[in-house]
């Protein structure tokens, strides 16, 4: 129990909350480095992902190759990256950046590639273009596997984002890395309970997102749930 009080004594003490050490300045530097390695992965990932899956060619070899990103462990790509562009705020936004692209490419690259083909022949039969198609039926069909792929990556690059710490970059995991340095127990466990909080937060807000973008007769739970596991077992490439 003195852990626990020592921590809420921590988090109710103003001096953490001041000057470009404080949780208010950390929670930003960590956000900033979260959404700029998510943006890009999803630029990098979305339109690959996407003339893949709408022509349904090459989708296995561009998953497997991304998914090396997931293969190595994101520190030891943090290592490589120290070695070849230093130390700083440009390791870490590379190791995000690998671990953000899989779950963006494989589940928008299953969610176009699977949309039924009765509806892509229904729809070039009212006489709809390529592009058409894509946009106006394969796109919506597919917006909820797009999103949760989004998700996905999004909760990993919150979570994983503590190591830019390790790397002289700023973000909530200072307050473990400094904490270990520092042998203080109480900073690491409230680090740790700030990262909790970000990416529960993060978790929930594209949630509500990816609630939003899908189609009124897809939002029964029962219709989400058996549509990700059909797109899975069908293309033989598991959603993130």
């Amino acid at each position: 129990m003195s852990l626990f009080a020592d921590v809420v004594r921590w988090f109710l003490d103003p001096a953490h909350y001041q000057g470009s050490t404080g949780v208010p300045t950390r929670v930003v530097e960590h956000l900033l480095m979260s959404g700029a390695a998510l943006a890009a992965a999803a630029l990098i990932a979305l339109p690959v992902a996407v003339v893949l899956g709408h022509y349904r060619k090459g989708g296995a070899v561009a998953i497997n190759v991304s998914n090396i990103g997931r293969a190595i462990p994101s520190f030891a790509i943090l290592v490589l990256a120290v070695q070849l562009v230093g130390i700083g705020v440009r390791p870490a936004f590379l190791a995000l950046l690998a671990l953000g692209i899989p779950p963006i490419l494989t589940n928008t690259y299953i969610g176009l590639a699977e949309v039924s083909p009765e509806l892509r022949e229904a729809a070039r039969g009212l006489g709809m273009t390529g592009r058409q198609v894509l946009w106006r039926v394969e796109l919506p069909l597919a917006a909820p596997l797009i999103m949760a792929g989004i998700r996905t990556s999004a909760v990993q690059v919150v979570a994983t984002a503590t190591l830019a710490a390790e790397v002289a970059w700023g973000g909530l995991g200072r307050f473990i890395i400094d904490g270990f340095s520092q042998q203080d127990n109480v900073q690491i466990f409230a680090g740790a309970l700030l990262v909790a909080a970000v990416a529960t937060l993060t978790e929930r807000g594209l949630g509500m997102v990816q609630t939003a973008v899908t189609p009124a007769g897809m939002r029964s739970s029962k219709k989400g749930a058996g549509l990700q596991g059909s797109l899975g077992s069908r293309s033989g490439v598991k959603a993130a």
